[in-house]
């Protein structure tokens, strides 16, 4: 099967997580889509994508006119999906694109954040919800990777197609063979360790604030910070104590990273109530599978999520999150490490199991 797929930024490290995916799950991928660097990465580049344009993050104006630009003129893009036989489209601008040269073939549409321009009720979100609308109802699956997307948002929508939860678990060779790390002990100071996609401002402050106030307490930080919301990031964070950057990572890197650390920063106030109140983001099954604890918000999906298999550091408020620090015992950080052990790696790991599942629904969709 030849899936052809649509997403919005090339360089996003899940972009090539998820052509991965349906690799190993028997599928053939053909990528398209634009790219928020210069320069693709190596990965993409050997996947010869085509390359429909530059954009930048937090330019909803001018993605927008990439992307009427790429629906009205898409001869070239026609041609390069030709021979496939499901469009995907990661995106609901790249859901746009999709639905002018899907023909009679199953539209797919992968949605792993609500953008905050379709919550409101002001004339622009009107407008974007009336175009979302007409786009669901063309759509033959839905992909998303929380439960809280559908509840707080499709629910509300024409949406009338399948729905298949994908969470963002860890993809590794082999789930039963797959090797969690020692706990590590804690010793007179604490690492917590914030990885991703860098992208609250918030969280920086609170981190900054938090080391500040405890000596004991450390901050490792890996990932690629978004420009629009840090311009410098690696000022924002040079000379403050017990606070590292330590740049952007490979996959391959996760162990290491998360090897140093006893806690994992889960809280992000990007869109506050609303996407980053719904999202169950990498960082938790990455975390859980690692070892390292997870701090988050006991209110939000997160939080949610955590409590159903009673494990994390949970807070109500991220003024919490120094006291309660401060109080936690040796005793107490080896209890919730072995919690985190003891976790099913069914809910955290991905492997080619769960490969070859997303493929066959895929597949199915051709069958309607």
């Amino acid at each position: 099967m030849k899936i052809a797929y649509l997403v919005h930024n090339l360089n996003d490290p899940a972009v090539e997580r998820r052509c991965v995916m349906l690799e190993r799950g028997g599928a053939t991928v053909r990528l398209a889509g634009f790219c928020r660097d210069e320069h693709l990465s190596a990965p993409i580049t050997a996947r010869h994508p085509l390359l429909l344009g530059r954009s930048r993050d937090a330019a909803m104006l001018q993605r927008a006119v990439a992307t009427i630009k790429a629906t009205a003129f898409n001869a070239k893009l026609r041609k390069f999906f030709s021979n496939c036989e499901i469009v995907m489209a990661r995106n609901l601008e790249q859901l746009c694109i999709a639905r002018a040269i899907v023909g009679a073939r199953p539209l797919v549409y992968e949605c792993l954040d609500i953008h905050r321009s379709l919550v409101g009720t002001d004339a622009r979100a009107r407008a974007i919800q009336a175009i979302e609308a007409r786009l669901l109802s063309r759509s033959d699956l839905l992909l998303t990777s929380s439960p809280a997307f559908v509840d707080k948002h499709f629910s509300t929508t024409p949406l009338d197609c399948p729905i298949e939860l994908v969470e963002n678990k860890l993809l590794v060779a082999n789930a039963v063979q797959f090797r969690r790390p020692p706990q590590r002990s804690p010793d007179n100071s604490l690492r917590i360790g914030w990885f991703g996609m860098l992208r609250c401002e918030r969280t920086l402050r609170v981190l900054k604030d938090l080391v500040t106030a405890n000596e004991n307490i450390a901050i490792l930080i890996a990932g690629k910070p978004s420009k629009a919301v840090f311009p410098d990031f690696e000022s924002a964070v040079n000379g403050h104590p017990r606070i590292e950057f330590a740049g952007e990572y490979q996959y391959a890197d996760l162990p290491a990273l998360y090897g140093k650390c006893h806690f994992a920063w889960t809280i992000d106030w990007f869109e506050e109530g609303e996407n980053s109140s719904w999202l169950l983001p990498n960082r938790i099954y990455e975390a859980v599978a690692h070892a390292c604890v997870p701090l988050a918000l006991s209110c939000i999906e997160v939080g949610r999520w955590l409590e159903q298999r009673n494990i994390g550091l949970l807070v109500d408020d991220p003024e919490q999150v120094s006291q309660t620090l401060s109080n936690l015992e040796p005793r107490d950080i080896n209890a919730l490490q072995q919690k985190v052990m003891e976790v099913s790696r069914s809910d955290v790991l991905a492997d080619d199991t769960d490969c070859r599942k997303l493929v066959n629904r895929l597949a199915a969709t051709i069958r309607l």
